[in-house]
């Protein structure tokens, strides 16, 4: 019996390491640390070619969960993507933006813990690309010719990065007119047309 009962702790002990290790990378992944798990992220709309453009939205912990989450539905469609400068707390605590993300993109606000079904809305901290666009105000929108999500410490300075930035709360189709409407009109059409094959 109590062999068994020794058995059954150190299989415990194993099951939780494995599912620590599990949840860290799919952490470091949903915070741009990390390459995505591209089998994960198969039901994801990708960009459909190498000049795909990818909307994204500079946002900040300061703005209401409220419409962090309608962001995160209008986004969900056209493969866009949410960033953050940094994390909530500092670098070295990792749950506080873990927690804010869920909040953000759990299909039901109401779910906890790890089996809330979430929206297919890649987040990324990311400090390079707030300076690269020179964001001063959130939320702000750009479109990217490229894949935005790769983790900044494998990036150049000099990677691609949006034409244009929009500031304003304001729904994403009021953004992407703006956009349009100063010249990036080639990105806003590879936006809208994703939508429609929707």
């Amino acid at each position: 019996m109590e062999a068994r009962a020794h058995a059954a702790l150190d299989a415990g002990r194993a099951g939780l390491a494995a599912s620590r290790e599990a949840m860290a990378k799919r952490v470091a992944q949903a915070l741009g640390l990390e390459a995505p798990d591209r089998a994960a992220l198969e039901g994801a709309i990708a960009p459909t070619g190498p000049r795909a453009y990818v909307p994204v939205l500079f946002a900040s912990s300061s703005m209401p969960l409220s419409q962090l989450r309608a962001y995160a539905v209008q986004l969900e469609p056209v493969g866009g993507v949410i960033a953050f400068r940094g994390m909530v707390g500092g670098m070295g605590r990792v749950g506080p933006m873990a927690k804010l993300i869920a909040q953000a993109l759990r299909l039901d606000p109401g779910c906890e813990g790890p089996a809330c079904a979430m929206r297919k809305v890649q987040v990324i901290v990311d400090p390079l690309i707030f300076r690269q666009h020179d964001v001063r105000q959130v939320p702000a929108l750009t479109l990217i010719p490229g894949d935005p999500t790769r983790p900044y410490c494998e990036r150049e300075e000099d990677s691609e990065r949006g034409a244009h930035l929009v500031y304003g709360d304001a729904s994403l189709s009021a953004l992407l007119d703006e956009y349009a409407r100063l010249g990036g009109k080639e990105g806003v059409r590879d936006v809208t047309t994703r939508l429609q094959r929707r």
